[in-house]
This record gives C-alpha cells, structure tokens and sequence, in this order.
C-alpha cells in the first residue's frame, strides 16, 4: 500500500479492481466504489478526483497486480522470472479480467490510456534495475534499450494470452527469452 491515502487504500484498491473487471469501465462508478468499500464518497474524492486517479493508483499498487522483480543472478533467468510474472498478470483467474477490462476501454478513451501509459511506465522503471545489473555484471551492452526488451517480452504474451487467448507457458516463456537474448547479442538487419 502507499504511504499517503486514506486507511481503507488497499480495500478501496481492490473493490474498484473487481468493479471494473465485473461490469467494465463504463460501469465503474466512484459510488460504486464507495458502497463495495464501504467508505464515504467524498472520502474517494478527497483522495482521487476521478475513477481515472483512482484506477491509476490501483493499477499501480493493488496486491494483485504487483510485479515482483527477479534477481536470479543472469540477465536470461530475470528476463524468464519476469516474463512468468507477467504471463500471471495476463492468465490469472484474478487479474485477467481486470487486464482485459483496461485493454478494452483503452482504445477509446483517452483518459484511460493515459492511466495505462502511467502504469507500464512505473513497471519499466522499476524492470530497468534487471538491466543495470546485467551491464554490472558485463552480460549486456550499456546501450541496450531496456524498454525494447520489455516491449518484446511483455507484448509477445500480450499477444498470445490475451489476444490470442493461447494457453499460458513457461516453455513459451523461455522460447521468447531466447529469441531476445539471440537478437540482442547479433547486429541488427
């Protein structure tokens, strides 16, 4: 949990998480929220001005939706722990439907995408010490763009749990980190 943020944060977190997963953003309301909560209204508003502020904290910080990051000792077995992190985020019963609810509601709501461009723009910061370990370690070039990494890792299971809806795997897992690693050590086209 935050440290600022009224007592309830975490409970608030995950009431406006299950909302959105249940009944989709058009559906979420602060009043919802408030009464799954069971905190006052003018509580939520004091602390977010709008289901935007308030999913973007959630998004951010609910327990579900937490990303660990691996230090396995080797870039290839943090890049694998992460990308099982991650293939979770996306199969899990309990966070699926809250990724799939953002995913949806993104393409046409600006304010939306703006909560998801803050959300994976927090996770990067926080992967980015995965690639200055591995430059500490000389397993990487100090070049190498740790948001293009991620882009591959992260989107090829976007694309086959979520858009696909193919079945989620370690096997697979390893077989995208190997691509990365293969492409990232050979000169570009």
């Amino acid at each position: 949990m935050t440290t600022s943020g009224p007592r309830k944060a975490e409970t608030i977190y995950l009431c406006a998480l299950e909302l959105l997963a249940r009944d989709g953003y058009d559906n979420l309301t602060m009043e919802a929220v408030a009464r799954q909560s069971g905190v006052n209204k003018t509580t939520l508003y004091r602390w977010w001005p709008s289901k935007d502020a308030l999913l973007a904290a959630a998004l951010t910080v609910a327990a579900p939706l937490r990303l660990s990051i691996p230090d396995t000792g080797g870039f290839a077995g943090d890049l694998v722990a992460l990308g099982l992190e991650i293939g979770r985020l996306l199969s899990s019963e309990d966070t699926s439907p809250i990724v799939r609810a953002v995913l949806s509601a993104s393409a046409a709501r600006p304010e939306l995408a703006s909560v998801g461009q803050r959300f994976f723009g927090d996770r990067l910061a926080r992967e980015r010490v995965i690639f200055d370990r591995a430059v500490a370690r000389g397993e990487i070039s100090a070049g190498l763009d740790p948001a293009f990494v991620i882009d591959l890792l992260a989107g090829s299971l976007w694309t086959h749990v979520v858009l696909r809806g193919e079945t989620f795997s370690e096997s697979y897992v390893r077989t995208v980190v190997g691509v990365i690693l293969r492409g990232v050590s050979s000169p570009t086209v």
